[in-house]
């Protein structure tokens, strides 16, 4: 089945808000209704969030947000700055082991390569040091761990 990113809308929130990874990995993720709440602060006050619900044909899946820049964030990775970022990745707990995460990010960094907010050298993430399935996903589709860290999260860089 094909997964395609949709921007948050109206029509959406509910349904995206409604979902959420299992309880053993609540503390790698934040809940889709705290990252809608970031993207809106982070858009009010001049910076970039891009939050995108995944769809496996038309149904809602996962969540998604991209960033750019870092802003006036003072201790930023260094990585973070004039690059993008996948800021969150989630699939519900229903639908995880059937490489909808792997296919979301995918689709993630092929939107990022338009440059839709400038040019950048890089696209950088972080995942919590314990997430052994991000670790892999990440590095199997090219990020390499830069050694910096963003608070206790690892950092993993892509030259775009």
């Amino acid at each position: 089945m094909d997964i395609t990113l949709r921007k948050v809308t109206h029509e959406n929130l509910r349904e995206l808000a409604g979902l959420s990874v299992g309880e053993a990995q609540r503390g790698f993720v934040a809940s889709n209704t705290w990252s809608i709440m970031e993207a809106y602060a982070t858009v009010t006050e001049g910076g970039v969030a891009l939050p995108f619900g995944v769809y496996a044909g038309d149904t809602p899946v996962g969540f998604l947000m991209i960033g750019f820049d870092c802003m006036d964030w003072e201790d930023a990775p260094v990585a973070a700055h004039g690059a993008y970022s996948v800021w969150r990745l989630m699939i519900d707990a229903r639908y995880q082991g059937k490489g909808y995460g792997r296919r979301a990010l995918e689709e993630a960094l092929r939107y990022i390569r338009t440059f839709p907010c400038g040019p950048a050298e890089w696209c950088w993430l972080s995942f919590e040091p314990d997430n052994l399935a991000a670790r892999r996903l990440y590095q199997s589709l090219g990020f390499e761990e830069n050694g910096e860290m963003d608070g206790n999260e690892v950092v993993a860089v892509l030259r775009l």
